[in-house]
């Protein structure tokens, strides 16, 4: 951009403080501690550093963090810091670096401003620069998230395309990753824990944004190391909350329907009728889109008159 400020007042305004960003990166630590049982040379990449949240954190646990960026107001940030940063594209600061040369590179936020043809060299670079045992993140806008795909990506005028989370997993696995992890993140508290969402919540509340961690293969004394955070399951997917809410709108409707059971006021076929819809496929899989909460609901007030 020509303008070297914008980006950087951008990301202050929209994407959070600094103490934010770096707690949630600490989602990341379990994937990449382990690295210290068995390497001494922690050094690590990261490719559109930005303002240099990731290699302050890498800094503090250990780590010999480098990273690269295009912008020169996010270049000052890092370099207020005293971080080693450098003004580089991500093709070129991977191709400048020897085979099996780095315990950790990462991208955050920046496959989605890549076209498809540079990201898959990108990821192939990775494989080739990254030490046996080890890892690739790549975080990225969530389109899994209705308000992400709709309107949210593109307030940001750098934005390519999104990029599905099914698609980057298959590029890490396509191109020789021994496994990869997908990880839905900065869903809020209260609605993971929830067991009730509304329709407002499953049409916005899927995890705003996602990554991919992905681990070059090595020997199995190496990569059962890391086996616990690759196991584990993170964030809210658009699949849960449907089956979540489904739920919530079945109980209500079976509570309405026992209701209107006992005060006798509907005939015996709507009753049957009513429970072979609450049991069928179809009810299942268009749950979200009925909005049926206020049906129950007007149900239930003609009920209790």
């Amino acid at each position: 951009m020509s303008d070297t400020n914008f980006y950087r007042a951008f990301e202050d305004k929209h994407r959070g403080g600094r103490e934010l960003i770096k707690s949630r990166l600490e989602i990341y630590l379990p994937f990449i501690m382990a690295l210290k049982q068995s390497d001494k040379d922690l050094k690590t990449l990261d490719l559109g550093c930005g303002r240099g949240e990731w290699l302050e954190l890498l800094s503090e646990q250990g780590f010999d963090p480098y990273g690269v960026d295009l912008d020169e107001g996010m270049l000052h940030a890092c370099t207020q810091l005293r971080l080693n940063v450098e003004k580089k594209d991500a093709l070129s600061a991977l191709a400048a670096l020897p085979d099996e040369s780095r315990a950790i590179i990462s991208g955050f936020h920046i496959v989605e401003h890549l076209p498809f043809e540079v990201l898959q060299r990108v990821i192939q670079e990775a494989l080739r620069v990254l030490k046996p045992g080890g890892i690739l993140i790549l975080e990225t806008p969530n389109p899994e998230n209705i308000v992400v795909a709709t309107s949210g990506f593109y307030l940001d005028p750098t934005h390519v395309k999104p990029i599905p989370q099914e698609l980057l997993a298959f590029m890490v696995e396509h191109y020789g990753f021994h496994r990869a992890k997908i990880l839905r993140l900065q869903e809020t508290r209260e609605l993971r824990a929830s067991s009730e969402p509304n329709l407002l919540d499953v049409m916005f509340g899927v995890s705003p944004d996602y990554a991919i961690v992905a681990q070059k293969g090595a020997s199995e004394e190496i990569l059962s190391r890391f086996d616990a955070p690759f196991s584990e399951e993170y964030g809210l997917g658009l699949e849960e909350l449907i089956s979540r809410y489904d739920q919530r709108i079945a109980g209500a409707l079976s509570h309405a329907l026992e209701e209107a059971r006992q005060a006798r006021i509907l005939s015996q076929d709507t009753q049957r009728g009513l429970e072979s819809l609450l049991h069928s496929r179809s009810w299942r899989w268009t749950a979200p889109l009925r909005g049926f909460g206020s049906f129950a609901r007007k149900v239930k007030k003609i009920l209790t008159r």
